[in-house]
């Protein structure tokens, strides 16, 4: 991954504020990205290039975002084209679940993740 684009400091407050009010669903995916229980290392509210992303796996490239009903407006969602876009010409892999999703549906959202992540690692 191209390093030159990840966590500037000059947003470090932003980040910090994005994880102290972060959503209940970001907070219970949370509990399951962190301390390496995927054999991957995953970061909160973590920069790449001028967007904050919700999780951020380096060494796979591999972002997770949660996304709330704002995302489905009009606006929003050609925000959202545009920002994926630009993060996947860079390498970047994408995976999106809305907060229904994470909060009806924890535990398939895990097991989803854990299929992506074994993916990009070849892992069968």
């Amino acid at each position: 991954m191209p390093n030159k684009f990840t966590n500037k400091r000059s947003v470090i407050n932003r980040r910090k504020h994005l994880r102290f009010h972060a959503t209940k669903a970001e907070r219970e995916l949370w509990q399951y990205l962190r301390n390496n229980q995927m054999g991957v290392t995953f970061r909160r509210q973590y920069s790449i290039g001028s967007y904050i992303v919700d999780f951020f796996c380096y060494e796979l490239g591999l972002i997770i975002e949660i996304d709330g009903a704002i995302h489905g407006e009009v606006e929003h969602i050609k925000k959202d084209k545009k920002r994926d876009a630009w993060l996947r010409s860079e390498g970047y892999r994408i995976v999106r679940y809305t907060n229904e999703q994470v909060m009806e549906n924890t535990e398939g959202v895990y097991m989803d993740l854990k299929r992506v992540v074994d993916d990009v690692r070849g892992i069968t």
